[in-house]
């Protein structure tokens, strides 16, 4: 398995606010995912496609369509847990668990260091993989890759160049690339279902870093999509 910590750090990075900061990364974040060539030619054409547009269309238009495509839609939000518990009770409990696997694989979260996103924000959940051991890091990616599938197939039906961010975290973690049907109004909340969020974050899964890290996050069997929420 090639090395992948930086790409996935370089992967996080671009699927944060499109802010001059990270304008002026495009460079670098070009050489690191070239330079560890983590993900295949083709993927790798793509996010350097994304890159270029970052740089090349209007900055307004840029940060306006990032807002409505991740910020105004459940099936695009990069808050994994949206797509597990939605706005229920049962989220509170999960972060909390999220927060001690960090803690227990080395990671402190500092709230003003990322911009005081929850610790479910898909940059951090990132930023966290890419300190795991390769396989740790593939098993990690692959219990959450249904809900990776979900983001990338919403982010394909929007024709956005975003999807390939997706799709190279998948690669990564050498999971399948699904491509689902998403229904216009799909309620992802009935799509997703985890009996117990993260289970690996509590004394099931992670007790040292160089421990595997079990994820149990699970798709409910057949039930039919209830609609009315928006995508």
């Amino acid at each position: 398995m090639a090395e992948s910590s930086y790409s996935l750090r370089a992967l996080a990075r671009m699927l944060t606010y499109p802010d001059a900061a990270l304008r002026e990364l495009v460079p670098d974040l070009q050489k690191v995912l070239a330079s560890e060539a983590a993900v295949s030619p083709a993927r790798l054409r793509g996010l350097s496609m994304l890159l270029g547009s970052l740089v090349d269309q209007d900055v307004m238009e840029v940060e306006q369509a990032y807002v409505e495509l991740f910020d105004r839609g459940r099936a695009t939000s990069l808050h994994l847990f949206e797509h597990v518990h939605g706005d229920s009770r049962d989220r509170g409990p999960a972060m909390i668990d999220l927060v001690k696997t960090y803690e227990q694989g080395g990671l402190l979260l500092d709230p003003a260091k990322i911009g005081g996103e929850l610790p479910d924000y898909l940059p951090v959940v990132l930023e966290f993989a890419s300190t795991l051991p390769s396989a740790q890091q593939r098993d990690f990616l692959g219990e959450i890759s249904h809900i990776l599938n979900a983001i990338h197939a919403a982010l394909i039906k929007r024709r956005s160049l975003y999807a390939h961010v997706l799709a190279a975290v998948l690669e990564i973690g050498q999971q399948d690339i699904a491509t689902p049907d998403v229904p216009e109004d799909e309620d992802l909340d009935a799509a997703w279902v985890e009996p117990e969020a993260f289970a690996g974050c509590t004394s099931k899964g992670q007790q040292s870093p160089s421990q595997p890290q079990p994820i149990q996050i699970v798709r409910r069997a057949a039930s039919t999509p209830q609609r009315g929420a928006a995508a």
